[in-house]
C-alpha cells in the first residue's frame, strides 16, 4: 500500500531540485527498486499540482523503449511521462542552459493524435487511423537525480526525466512513412553524435504508442485528439555540455533543431 506522507515528501523533493536546479540522491533509496506504484503515485502528485496551478497537459512521453535501456535497468517494460505546454520549444528557438540542470538530447518521432483513443487492448490500426501526422522531435531529458544515477522507479517518479522538446514543422501522413525503417541522424555542428532507425524503439515506434495507450487506459487518463505522443528514442542520446545547436534528420521527417543559449 503506498503511502501518501512519502508520495508529498519525494514529489516535494523532486520538484524543489527541479526548481533550484540541484540535483538529490536517488529516490530508489525511499521507494523499494520494485515498488513502481509509488513512483507513478510521486510522478503524478506533481503533474496533478502543475495543472492546478495552471499548467497544461499536451500528451505523453515514452521512455525505456530501447531493450538494451531496459535490461541496464533491470525492467521489460517503457515508462512515460507527461508533457506540458511549458516544456514545449519551436524548431530553432532558443532553449536557455540556465533553466536545466544535466540535459541530454535524444531524436524521436512525434505523433499528432486526431482521435481519442479509449479501447482497453489497441492495435496498430488504431493507432494510424487515430493519428493525424508524425513529425521528427528532439526530446531534451533531464534528470533530477545526482549523476543520472537512475533505475527505473528514479525516472518513473521524476517523469520519467521529462524536460523539454520540440517538435519539427513538417507534417507527414503516417501512410507516407515507414516508421520502422526510417533511419536517423543527430549531430551537433555536422558532427554527428547519434545514429539509430524506427526499428530500435521497441522494433516499430508503433509498438510504442499501443502500449501507452493501453497503459493510459488502465489509468482511466485516455491520450485525446490532441495529444503529442514522443514514441521514444531512436538512437543513443547525446549529452548537452555547452551552448549549440542538435539537429535531428529523420528520413521522411526531414529536420529539427534544438538550440541551447547560455
Amino acid at each position: 500500500m503506498t503511502d501518501p506522507k512519502l508520495i508529498a515528501a519525494l514529489a516535494a523533493r523532486l520538484r524543489d531540485a527541479e526548481a533550484s536546479r540541484a540535483v538529490i540522491e536517488p529516490v530508489r533509496g525511499q521507494i523499494a527498486i520494485d515498488d513502481i506504484a509509488t513512483a507513478y503515485a510521486v510522478q503524478q502528485a506533481n503533474v496533478d499540482l502543475r495543472v492546478r496551478n495552471g499548467e497544461r497537459i499536451v500528451g505523453r512521453k515514452i521512455g525505456l523503449t530501447s531493450l538494451a535501456v531496459q535490461q541496464q535497468l533491470g525492467v521489460d517494460q517503457p515508462d512515460f511521462g507527461a508533457l506540458f505546454a511549458s516544456m514545449a520549444y519551436g524548431d530553432g528557438e532558443p532553449i536557455p542552459l540556465s533553466q536545466l540542470i544535466q540535459p541530454k538530447v535524444e531524436a524521436e518521432i512525434a505523433l499528432v493524435l486526431e482521435r481519442d483513443l479509449t479501447h482497453e487492448k489497441h492495435t496498430f490500426v488504431d493507432i494510424l487511423r487515430a493519428s493525424a501526422y508524425a513529425l521528427a522531435a528532439i526530446e531534451i531529458v533531464d534528470s533530477r537525480i545526482q549523476n543520472w544515477d537512475i533505475r527505473f522507479v528514479d525516472t518513473v517518479a521524476d517523469n520519467a526525466s521529462s524536460a523539454r522538446f520540440v517538435v519539427g514543422s513538417r507534417p507527414v501522413p503516417l501512410s507516407q512513412i515507414d516508421l520502422a525503417a526510417c533511419a536517423m541522424t543527430l549531430s551537433r555542428d555536422n558532427n554527428v553524435l547519434s545514429r539509430g532507425n524506427g526499428a530500435a524503439c521497441l522494433g516499430n515506434p508503433l509498438n510504442a504508442a499501443v502500449w501507452l495507450a493501453d497503459r493510459m487506459v488502465q489509468l482511466s487518463t485516455p491520450l485525446r485528439a490532441g495529444d503529442v505522443v514522443l514514441t521514444g528514442a531512436l538512437g543513443p542520446m547525446a549529452a548537452v555540455k555547452a551552448p549549440g545547436t542538435y539537429t535531428a534528420q529523420i528520413d521522411g521527417l526531414g529536420s529539427v533543431r534544438a538550440t541551447f543559449t547560455a
